[in-house]
């Protein structure tokens, strides 16, 4: 389409002829409506600039055009004779009578010389008389005073400087309009002409009040009248304007401006201007007709004939406009082009101008002083806008619909309904501060009309590769302001231009994905759920069974919610910007509104997630099994036999509460450093400026100039920048940690786990009632509690291989385990556990309660024997065996054998036990961070402040972790508190 000729091309599709205003309009065609740009100097001498038609028109023989172009008068020596219509016809003076009249209308011979016009020449200070008081044509001029007494066909002008030949609508009235003539405007109209019961009423809707305004008074009767019975071209632009000044206002009375307009508009059914029959002859084309669905057709049928390209040879994308300006007189002014001129914001001209580059949307907003306004624009201006499609040897034009949004149809904001009952007109204006004067044209007007919003629509085809858009749509909202004190009151204003694509099929595509990753989800919830359901050992399905679904559905939607907004906003953002020839557009705010809840339900759900895996967490049971015996006996002496005595030396619990304290503070570790993730978003968005990717416009500049237009941001964009950002500078820190860091300088999870086998302590944990996880932490010397000379023999031992390995089985070195506990075993653990329930801590015990801290010791004591006998295959009833996970179950984290007679060990080199960490859950919390850093941003517009609140979450998350998980602690190992720094 793009390579196509200009030429202007009509699709004919039949449609019914239905009852309205336009009672003459023939069948409605389905056109592009294409019009050849022409200005005045374009027109030959020959030629005269039609303002109707906007077009030039040839002169008829032996005439050529006028000073202003805008019309044809006789060669000279040629006199005019007037017609009925607008046209003229010219005949030779004869010889005898070579010069021509003033007014061009007769032949005479002059007392001397001729000018270059062919009128005859008087001296300096003199006056040209052509006519003798009858007004009848002399044979020769004169050269004279004006007589201020002469009558009938001549009267002196305005200025009384001149006899003058009277108007031409007085030609066969003696220069008086007697009855029943009507006199209007300084015209004399036949009494059939026109009713003078005109209605000078303008309609301000907006403040349910009619203000009967001065200008139409004086002017709408002469304007419809000439237009109607002379053609006259500035009268018909004048009875337009009229009508558009009362917003285009279709209602049920023909004798208001818009009522009279239309009955001239009916009079021409037979005419049309550039093969549009909505244009008729000598008149403004106001309106595109009120047939049901012409909106869409129009706006949606023929593609604009050229393409935008944002990059490359074929680059484009700057938008042409072009106005035709005319004043409240009918008068045509000139031909603009729109840059500023639409735009009342004072703003720079390189920031106005960007708001016609293509692919960036444009808003201007301010509010306006009512006293400027006044001052600035004591009469309206009035525009036809124009596309300019490009072609410079035969420049081509094509009209852009505007929508008023204040037009009434009988009664009804029909704009303001849906696009099948749009009604589309053509002309519009800025600021009216004319019509709204009721009893004169000099004072202050009662109120004024301004308007409020210009918004500049480009539709994109549906899948174009070419950059093609529908014609543009010029949206405009005006205001009706009541004056009361024009000192103080402003108006507000504002100009866009937007730019929108048809979302339904990506809305759909992303409501597929939804669906079909979120019956994925429900799938994968299921297993979660049986999965627990097999670790708590309960074969029912209750309540809380629905609950626990719930949960993990919560956390895996999340996730599919969160996987379907990162993908889109990074789809958007690369295919955006990155694209050479326009092919998708941004979706415009009202259009993202969805995609802001998907993120919403994606961090609501995250957070619950969240806040369950932090309850587990805090809620898991631990045990510190002590594998250390007594070395030595100690003697000491009786008092009362004074006999001595060798007793077993006490086991120390120093090594026990080393390990607790190292527990404690692995609780909080993840594998990315927090704080480092926060600052190097912030230096990407911020310092190096990728925040600007953002921005809707096309541009992937990364440095903007404070002096260029800055376009809103696209939260599509913002969220897709920012969600990309988080998510990959977290995965670098992943594997920067995992494979550098952990290897080469520390890994405290590793390190733990060594702790464990040199403290000689096992840990066993249980996330759930009968599923957890155990690290064998029994030491390969037997004893832990020793001195730093046999501590680093053994060391030294242990890395030369002359001792056994620190695996729970014979020569091997797989030191943790996921454990599948039977009900038995849970059961007995139960209920020795029992007294540690009701642990207090021993800074708060006194002498009252002995019995209570001493069974809390005996407790601790029989659980860590039976613990420890379990581990040594000592208890045939709940003896367990060690195996390996499949490949499957480990992928779909369920066990498929239940534990009905022995316990299972399952070996894990992964060391999964920190999935009761935040370590082992770094997914969520880099999914959940990410969501409230982007949540923050969408509500805020500030990166800094979402940086800012996320570290405070990030710290008030972390610091409940360390409480809660300290006094679980605690709670569970009967550790004192007081030793956990």
């Amino acid at each position: 389409m793009a390579t196509r000729t200009l030429s202007f091309v009509v699709n004919r599709c039949r449609v019914p002829i239905t009852l309205n205003l336009l009672l003459y309009i023939p069948l409605l065609h389905c056109q592009q409506f294409i019009v050849p740009f022409k200005s005045p100097s374009d027109c030959g001498v020959g030629d005269f600039f039609d303002i109707s038609s906007l077009s030039c028109v040839s002169c008829g023989p032996n005439q050529r055009q006028s000073t202003t172009g805008l019309s044809c008068i006789c060669n000279t020596g040629y006199q005019t004779l007037t017609t009925d219509k607008a046209s003229i016809t010219c005949h030779q003076c004869p010889t005898d009578k070579p010069a021509v009249t003033k007014d061009g209308f007769g032949c005479i011979r002059c007392p001397g010389n001729l000018n270059d016009d062919g009128t005859c020449k008087c001296q300096p200070g003199n006056i040209l008389v052509e006519r003798d008081n009858n007004g009848n044509l002399l044979d020769e001029a004169k050269c004279e005073m004006c007589n201020g007494n002469s009558s009938a066909w001549s009267v002196p002008n305005s200025s009384g400087d001149r006899c003058e030949r009277c108007q031409a609508s007085f030609i066969n009235t003696f220069c008086e309009c007697y009855p029943p003539n009507v006199l209007g405007g300084g015209l004399c109209f036949p009494p059939d002409t026109l009713s003078t019961n005109v209605n000078p009423i303008v309609n301000f809707a907006q403040l349910t009040f009619n203000v009967q305004s001065a200008w139409f008074v004086k002017n709408l009767y002469s304007s419809t009248a000439a237009c109607l019975a002379f053609s006259n071209l500035t009268a018909c632009q004048a009875l337009g304007n009229m009508c558009v000044m009362n917003m285009h206002t279709l209602s049920g009375l023909s004798t208001d401006a818009c009522g009279l307009f239309n009955s001239v508009y009916r009079s021409r059914a037979a005419s049309s201007t550039h093969d549009i029959s909505y244009w008729r002859a000598n008149l403004p084309w106001l309106y595109y007709g009120d047939e049901p669905g012409l909106a869409s057709r129009v706006l949606q049928s023929s593609p604009v004939p050229t393409g935008f390209s944002f990059r490359g040879t074929k680059k484009n994308t700057n938008i042409k406009l072009i106005a035709a300006v005319y004043n409240v007189r009918g008068e045509f002014l000139r031909w603009e082009n729109v840059r500023g001129n639409l735009q009342l914001c004072p703003e720079t001209a390189s920031k106005q101008a960007a708001a016609f580059t293509f692919g960036t949307a444009y808003k201007e907003s301010c509010d306006l002083s009512v006293a400027q306004l006044l001052d600035a624009h004591p009469e309206p201006l009035f525009y036809d806008v124009y596309m300019d499609l490009g072609e410079e040897m035969k420049k081509q034009l094509l009209p852009l619909p505007t929508l008023v949004y204040n037009q009434q149809y009988n009664g009804r904001f029909i704009n303001q309904e849906n696009m099948q009952g749009w009604y589309l007109s053509r002309r519009m204006f800025l600021v009216d501060t004319l019509s709204g004067r009721e009893r004169s044209l000099s004072v202050l007007p009662k109120v004024i009309r301004v308007v409020s919003s210009i918004k500049i629509r480009f539709l994109l085809v549906p899948r174009t590769r070419e950059g093609q858009v529908y014609p543009p749509l010029m949206i405009v909202t005006y205001s009706d302001v009541p004056i009361t004190n024009i000192n103080t009151q402003t108006v507000s204003t504002t100009f866009a231009v937007e730019y929108e694509m048809d979302q339904s099929e990506a809305r759909m595509k992303t409501d597929t994905a939804l669906g079909v990753l979120g019956g994925v989800a429900v799938i994968y919830s299921l297993l979660k759920t049986i999965s627990w359901k097999r670790r708590i050992a309960s074969p029912l399905i209750d309540l809380e069974t629905m609950l626990k679904f719930f949960l993990f559905y919560a956390g895996d939607l999340a996730n599919v919610f969160f996987t379907v907004t990162v993908g889109t906003g990074l789809y958007w953002l690369i295919f955006y910007k990155a694209q050479q020839f326009v092919s998708v557009l941004l979706p415009l705010p009202a259009q993202e509104e969805q995609f802001v809840t998907y993120i919403g339900c994606a961090f609501a759900l995250k957070l619950v997630q969240f806040l369950h895996k932090l309850v587990l967490q805090v809620s898991v049971d631990v045990f510190l099994i002590d594998w250390e015996r007594p070395r030595s006996k100690a003697s000491r002496t009786l008092p009362a036999a004074g006999e001595s005595k060798r007793e077993t030396s006490p086991v120390s619990i120093w090594r026990t509460y080393f390990v607790a304290n190292e527990w404690n503070e692995i609780q909080t570790i993840r594998k990315i450093s927090p704080t480092f993730q926060i600052v190097a978003v912030l230096f990407f968005l911020e310092v190096l400026g990728f925040s600007n990717l953002a921005l809707r416009d096309p541009w992937p500049t990364l440095q903007r100039s404070s002096q260029d237009y800055t376009p809103s941001y696209s939260l599509t964009l913002r969220y897709g920048l920012a969600a990309t950002l988080w998510l990959c500078i977290g995965l670098l820190q992943v594997i920067f940690f995992t494979i550098f860091y952990e290897h080469f300088v520390e890994d405290k999870i590793r390190q733990f786990v060594d702790l464990c086998s040199i403290s000689n302590i096992s840990v066993l944990l249980l996330s759930q009632r009968c599923f957890g996880y155990y690290i064998h932490g029994r030491s390969v010397h037997g004893h832990a509690d020793t001195n730093m000379e046999e501590m680093n023999s053994n060391l030294k031992r242990e890395a030369e291989s002359l001792c056994g390995q620190r695996g729970l089985l014979p020569n091997t070195d797989v030191q943790t385990f996921q454990v599948s506990l039977t009900s038995r075993l849970r059961s007995q653990y139960d209920r020795i556990r029992e007294p540690l329930r009701r642990n207090i801590p021993s800074r708060l015990m006194d002498s009252s309660i002995p019995n209570t801290f001493e069974q809390n010791v005996r407790a601790y004591y029989t659980m860590n024997h039976f613990l420890g006998s379990i581990i040594d295959h000592a208890h045939p009833d709940m003896d367990y065996i060690v195996k390996d996970k499949l490949m499957f179950e480990r992928v779909i984290g369920m066990e498929f054998l239940e534990p009905s007679d022995k316990s299972i060990f399952y070996n894990d080199e992964a060391h999964s036990f920190s999935d009761v960490l935040f370590y082992g859950n770094e997914a969520t919390l880099l999914i959940f961070d990410t969501l409230f850093f982007c949540i923050i941003d969408l509500a805020s517009q500030s990166f800094i402040l979402a940086a800012v609140l996320t570290y405070v979450q990030q710290t008030i998350f972390c610091l409940i972790r360390n409480i809660l998980g300290r006094k679980n602690l605690v709670s569970k190992t009967l550790v004192d508190e007081r030793f956990l720094i």
